[in-house]
Order: structure tokens, then C-alpha cells, then sequence
């Protein structure tokens, strides 16, 4: 601002000078004007792609399903793969290892296939007998007096046994003849695709490592190199360890069931073998439904398969477990468990499946790159 100032003996002088405010505003710069109009598009844009990145991904749920699986066994198989390459060409190594695969799978459809044909036909001829059983049972009688007369607990059991007599009633649960249909059809299609899937993975796994190490800083890349190869491996040892204890499970299981005549031994033993690869709720969710099973045949047999599965889950969790796994990974079990129940809850079997190597996954690279980068002197 300018002012004039009067002073003794001397001429009126012109003085210029500048306010706080205004060598604020030279210091800080220009003056941004802010648009909020642009800044609001620019967000409800940014806000469509993520909905639209969101729904292709939702579409795609299947698909990335089906590709995280194959590459998941893919890390699994590759240990075998490796370790016949010693002995003979990398190609022939992985056709021998998926080769049996294949045979594994063949075999598990054949040897389950007519035993559910078979059991399935033995329940329908029997099921009006097991009806009538029902019906004279002392329970039964004994609830049917308690009601006196109030509800006719013998009309229920008709009844239910009538509804799921008629075929199309079943059918209508199931959705229809065309739903079931669709979900067996693509239950078969998500294995083959799976299995295709898993071949191409085992074949072009070393070169996809090589191919996605590229993409780390050339200064960086040894370490990424060699976490990412302790990960990998991790994985693979964490897969055929898991199926280890399951197969040790199907076996005792057949063994077992065989000897005290439960009912198709041979299909509660795949049974056991199937849920056994899920981590910790497996072994128990098998043992219950045989257990269940086990009632058709008698509740004495029931009783027994009860105690052996108690027995034998006490043997897995102490002796087995940390035999097998120790080796594969390194993983406390308090982390274990945490892990399981979260991928459960997030991912379902899938999730429950994959959470423990991704906790191992963790704990590998906390101790080779967080806890160095801590410890370093600067």
C-alpha cells in the first residue's frame, strides 16, 4: 500500500511497502483455483471402472477359480516333476507325473461310481422296509403314545416316505431335471478344464517364473528370486504333505470299515480321503458322516467306527501331522488354525485350502526381507 508521511525539515516522501499477507502470497506461489465440478467427474468416473473392474471379476469368479486350483496343483506336483527330471527328461517327467494323475482320478471314478450305483439301488429297493422299520420302532411307538392322539406320527412318516418316493419331487428339490443335469455337466467340465489346466501350468511353470521375475528391478531380482522359489516350494511340499495324511486316512479307513463289515467301505474310505485334504474341519466332517453311515448297518458298528475315529483323529493330530508337515512347512499351529477358519470363512473349502501355504507364504518373507531390513545397521 502506498501513504504519505510528513517529516521535520524535509519533503513529503512517498513510501512503499508490503503487508504480511501479501509476501505470503508471493512466497507461496500462484493461487490454485479449484474446480470442484472436474474433481467430481473425475471421481464418479473412477467410481464406474472400479463397479465395472468389480463385475467382470464377479463374471469371471469361475474361471479364476478353475486357474487358481490347476496352479495350485501345479506348485504341488512340481516337487515330483523335479525330482524325476533327475533321472530323465523334464517332458517325460511331467507326462509320467500326470499320467498318473490321470490313473488316480480314473480310479477313484471307477472304484466310486458303482458302489454309489449299487448302494443307490439297494436303498431305493429297500427303502419301503426301511420305512415300516421306522414306523415299528420302539421310539417311534413311544412318541406316538406321549402325543396321545395329538399328531399321528405314523401319517407323518408315510407321508414323507411318499414325497420322496416320487421322482419328480426329488427333481424339484434339486431344481429340476435340467438343473441337475447343468450341475453334474459342469462339475465334469471344471475337472477336465482343471486337469488341462494343470498340464499346461506343470509344462510352462518355469518359464512363467522367469517371466514374472523379469518385472523386479534387475538389483533387487536375486532376492525376489530366491523368496519366491522358498514360497513356491513351500507350497508344493504343503500339497503333497496334505495329501499324504488324506491318503493315510482313506487307507486305515477302507482297511478299517472292511474289517467290522460297515456299509460301502469302499466309498466311505474316498469319502474319508476327499474331506481329509481339507484342513482341520476334514478329518472330523469325514469321520462324523461315516460315523452316520455307520448307523444302517447297526449302532454297534456305529459306536465302534466312533472310537476308532477318535482315536485315530488324536494319532493324526500328535503323530502324524507334525511328522509330515514339519517338513513341508514351518507354520505355528496357533497361525495354522487362524489361517484355516479365515480362508474358510472367506473362501470356503477353496479358501481353507490355500490359507495355510499363504500363511507360510507370510511368514517367509517376514524373515528373509521384513526382519533383515529391521536388523540392519544404517
Amino acid at each position: 500500500m502506498r501513504f504519505r508521511k510528513r517529516t521535520r525539515g524535509l519533503d513529503e516522501v512517498t513510501v512503499t511497502t508490503e503487508s504480511a499477507e501479501t509476501r505470503t502470497t508471493h512466497a507461496a506461489g500462484p493461487t490454485v483455483r479449484v474446480n470442484a465440478f472436474r474433481i467430481g467427474l473425475i471421481g464418479g468416473l473412477g467410481v464406474l471402472v472400479a463397479l465395472l473392474i468389480g463385475g467382470v471379476i464377479s463374471l469371471l469368479s469361475t474361471v479364476l477359480i478353475y486357474i487358481g486350483v490347476a496352479l495350485f496343483i501345479a506348485l504341488g506336483l512340481d516337487p515330483l516333476v523335479s525330482w524325476l527330471e533327475r533321472r530323465m527328461p523334464r517332458g517325460l517327467a511331467i507326462g509320467v507325473v500326470f499320467a498318473a494323475v490321470i490313473a488316480i482320478f480314473a480310479g477313484l471314478l471307477f472304484a466310486v461310481i458303482p458302489v454309489i450305483v449299487r448302494e443307490t439301488t439297494h436303498f431305493i429297493n429297500g427303502f419301503p422296509d426301511m420305512v415300516d422299520a421306522i414306523a415299528k420302532s420302539d421310539f417311534v411307538t413311544g412318541l406316538d403314545q406321549q402325543l396321545q392322539g395329538a399328531f399321528d406320527v405314523n401319517q407323518a412318516i408315510q407321508s414323507g416316505a411318499n414325497f420322496l418316493q416320487d421322482p419328480n419331487n426329488l427333481l424339484a428339490i434339486g431344481g429340476g431335471i435340467l438343473s441337475v443335469g447343468a450341475g453334474v455337466a459342469s462339475g465334469v467340465t471344471g475337472a477336465v478344464i482343471v486337469l488341462i489346466l494343470t498340464l499346461y501350468f506343470l509344462a510352462s511353470l518355469r518359464s512363467m517364473k522367469r517371466t514374472s521375475y523379469r518385472f523386479v528391478p534387475a538389483a533387487q531380482r536375486p532376492g525376489f528370486i530366491a523368496v519366491s522359489e522358498e514360497i513356491t516350494q513351500a507350497i508344493g511340499r504343503y500339497v503333497i504333505g496334505q495329501v499324504s495324511l488324506a491318503l493315510v486316512n482313506g487307507i486305515l479307513s477302507f482297511i478299517f470299515l472292511t474289517i467290522i463289515g460297515a456299509p460301502a467301505p469302499a466309498l466311505l474310505a474316498v469319502a474319508a480321503f476327499l474331506l481329509s485334504i481339507i484342513p482341520l474341519i476334514g478329518t472330523l466332517t469325514g469321520s462324523i458322516i461315516i460315523v452316520l453311515v455307520c448307523l444302517i448297518a447297526s449302532p454297534l458298528t456305529a459306536l465302534v467306527a466312533a472310537i476308532y475315529y477318535l482315536i485315530y483323529m488324536q494319532v493324526e493330530a500328535y503323530v502324524l501331522s507334525p511328522r509330515i508337515m514339519n517338513k513341508a512347512v514351518a507354520v505355528p499351529g496357533a497361525i495354522v488354525v487362524i489361517a484355516a477358519v479365515g480362508g474358510g470363512a472367506v473362501g470356503g473349502v477353496l479358501g481353507a485350502l490355500v490359507a495355510i501355504p499363504i500363511a507360510a507364504s507370510f511368514i517367509i518373507i517376514v524373515q528373509k526381507i521384513v526382519f533383515p531390513a529391521q536388523d540392519a545397521k544404517v
